[in-house]
């Protein structure tokens, strides 16, 4: 982040940072740099999870804890994360010292629901919001990643696991660390992705848009019940299927994005994708996504956890193109 970097240069150094924003976005991981880059060794760098010590008690052990100068550095940096689970009178003892902290402390709140802190304490921090990764960042960091040890990640692969983590660099990791630690060889195929990370296969969400776009009832719930006999998570499912029929629309109405949607699928699924987009008649249109879309919202809401794209499937086979 630009504006800490230019605060550790010029040594203007808070004594209160607030670092917000959604899990998996790099809260304290940047929290840990910014303590070795002010000059703060492991002796003097404390982390707290405020989840576990949430208690009026936790925060007075802290506040006196405090006072005592660093072992060996400038500053004794405190990491609180998930700081939003302090009860009220942990955070009225928590103002006190950030009202009057010693030179030396140096306070970093992480929280994901930074709504759920008093204004008091938001008021004498200075804020930096971390913003959800997109699914073409977490492709590139993967594919870096994963290069960097060594690895070729296939563009559909890189893909997939961008869209396993949902918006957490922290995921997207784990999910390559897991995959990079199975692999047989250097290079991971898309088929690896799906095996080590019980994904579905691509062929019976393929199944799925077949039967959209020929309204072929019995082939789409042949295709859905398959997928629930295997127990995939029936959200990502619906993800991976919202994805490749928004594609599909992409194609027909904004050809000038073929190179750029292509590289998130392999070569098979490019060649399926660009010819359904050809075609004149198709039930595949801009009211299937939309009803996608609603499934998708109900989904994991029912007991039967495949029943909104079930009924669904139902209804767009109903319809006429």
């Amino acid at each position: 982040m630009p504006t800490l970097k230019g605060s550790i240069e010029q040594g203007n150094i808070a004594h209160a940072y607030l670092f917000a924003g959604s899990r998996g976005t790099g809260k304290t991981t940047i929290a840990r740099i910014f303590a070795r880059e002010i000059g703060t060794s492991d002796k003097d760098l404390y982390e707290i999870d405020a989840a576990s010590n949430r208690g009026i008690d936790d925060i007075r052990e802290l506040r006196d804890a405090v006072h005592v100068l660093p072992f060996e550095s400038k500053y004794k940096v405190y990491i609180l994360d998930e700081a939003h689970m302090l009860t009220k009178e942990a955070f009225n003892a928590l103002l006190k010292t950030l009202e009057e902290p010693p030179a030396h402390a140096v306070f970093i709140l992480a929280t994901t629901e930074s709504e759920k802190l008093p204004e008091t304490i938001v008021s004498r921090c200075q804020t930096f919001s971390f913003k959800k990764p997109t699914t073409v960042e977490l492709k590139k960091m993967v594919t870096a990643v994963a290069k960097k040890e060594g690895f070729e990640l296939e563009p559909a692969s890189a893909d997939l696991i961008a869209l396993l983590a949902d918006g957490s660099f922290r995921d997207a990791h784990g999910i390559l660390q897991k995959i990079l630690g199975s692999s047989s060889d250097k290079k991971v195929s898309l088929k690896e992705v799906e095996q080590v990370t019980g994904a579905p296969r691509g062929e019976l969400i393929n199944d799925i848009v077949r039967a959209i776009d020929g309204s072929e009832l019995e082939r789409g719930l042949a295709a859905l019940a398959q997928a629930s006999e295997q127990n995939v998570d029936m959200k990502l499912f619906l993800k991976l299927l919202l994805e490749k029929v928004r594609t599909i629309l992409l194609l027909k109405y904004a050809p000038e994005l073929t190179a750029e949607l292509s590289q998130q699928y392999s070569e098979h699924d490019q060649t399926f994708l660009k010819e359904l987009s050809e075609k004149k008649e198709t039930g595949i249109n801009s009211s299937a996504l939309r009803a996608l879309l609603e499934a998708y919202e109900l989904t994991g809401r029912t007991y039967v956890p495949q029943l909104p794209l079930e009924l669904t499937l139902i209804d767009l086979s109903n319809r006429k193109t």
